[in-house]
């Protein structure tokens, strides 16, 4: 059955059923934050959906993320790049549709080398596009970001009709994935659905994020870095929310189109570090505030009524319960921590931190001779 272009997905269910199963879901990334809590959404709530999870286990991607679901009879895990088209088109096979995590993601390591930016996030979602298509995959969901649109000025929100304004090399790699998800359904007609999200929190979050960062340093009475005054604004989404939206998405979307998903909790990072150190009894002494990130994003935010409208999808956890719940995770993931956090981590850690200024110098010194 061909999928209706210009409305929801109407799915066939009659052959997989046959099979076992109603959908064979493809999930890239899913070793990683947001990836491997969708697979646990989608478990939970498709007891009839089986999932392929293609992941190249880079730095933030860990087996351990997966221990819970490993031997779940309905979750495939196949090591592999989205660069790789054979690996790409192997895994492809018989698969119904395509939720696409997989990306570089962090904005300190693409300043100081944008090179896996481009590969991975531009490159290898074509990469995946193409294969996809010639798959015949039936929807193609594309997990994109707010940071496409550049810093909000105070009073506005970002709708799906803002100009794209990317102002790190991360935003500018993930806004040429979305115009080329754009140009795929425009050209070919390939159903893509494309969701920008804000700020994510929640459990098996790298460390090096900022929410997470503030957990695991002050639990130990180790300094936790403030970049500049600390006032840059967020829209904090807890990750199940975001998985509720991504699978509201994949059933209700229209394909073409991008959907905002944000929650509408703005708050600044100094304010969000210090009801974190609350939350842990931690005093606020151990804030220090570190020379700011080039070309800093002021403020995001999200207007996402058309993704309430369409999809008929709202976050349901609030700021205040989510922080608890996630301060209360890390808590009680030591072990997950220490896997994780490993000797190249502390590493990175070193020179973003400790050294940030000589290396920022750096970076600025290299661009001052372009």
């Amino acid at each position: 059955m061909a999928p209706s272009f210009c409305g929801v997905w109407d799915y066939p269910s009659n052959s997989y059923r046959n099979r076992g199963f109603e959908l064979k879901l493809l999930v890239t990334g899913g070793a990683g934050f947001i990836g491997s809590n969708f697979i646990r959404y989608v478990l939970a709530q498709h007891r009839r959906y089986s999932i392929r999870n293609l992941d190249k286990l880079t730095y933030s991607g860990n087996l351990h993320t997966l221990r819970d679901v490993a031997k779940n009879r309905r979750h495939t895990f196949v090591r592999g790049d989205i660069g790789d088209r054979r690996k790409v088109q192997e895994v492809l096979k018989g698969v119904d549709a395509v939720v696409h995590f997989a990306a570089e993601s962090h904005v300190d390591r693409s300043i100081l080398d944008s090179t896996a930016f481009v590969k991975t996030n531009v490159l290898g979602t074509q990469c995946l596009l193409d294969a996809a298509r010639q798959a015949g995959v039936k929807r193609f969901v594309l997990v994109g970001t707010d940071e496409v649109y550049g810093s909000a000025p105070s009073g506005e929100k970002f709708t799906e009709e803002t100009l794209l304004a990317p102002n790190s090399p991360y935003a500018a790699s993930k806004a040429g994935a979305d115009l080329l998800a754009r140009a795929y359904f425009r050209t070919y007609r390939f159903p893509v659905i494309i969701t920008r999200c804000t700020n994510n929190y929640g459990p098996y979050q790298y460390p090096e994020k900022f929410i997470p960062l503030i957990i695991t340093r002050a639990v130990q009475g180790e300094n936790v870095p403030v970049y500049g005054d600390g006032l840059q604004v967020r829209d904090w989404i807890h990750v199940m929310d975001h998985c509720a939206g991504l699978d509201a998405a994949l059933h209700k979307g229209r394909e073409g189109e991008i959907y905002n998903l944000g929650a509408g909790n703005e708050w600044p990072n100094l304010a969000i570090a210090r009801r974190i150190l609350q939350l842990i009894g931690k005093p606020e002494s151990l804030l220090t505030y570190v020379q700011d990130r080039p070309g800093h994003d002021r403020r995001y935010a999200l207007n996402s009524d058309k993704a309430c409208k369409e999809l008929l999808w709202a976050p349901q956890i609030t700021l205040e319960d989510g922080l608890k719940q996630t301060v209360d995770w890390y808590l009680s993931n030591g072990e997950w921590i220490r896997r994780v956090t490993a000797r190249a981590y502390r590493s990175y850690y070193r020179r973003q931190y400790d050294r940030r200024d000589s290396m920022l110098a750096e970076v600025l010194n290299r661009r001052g001779k372009r």
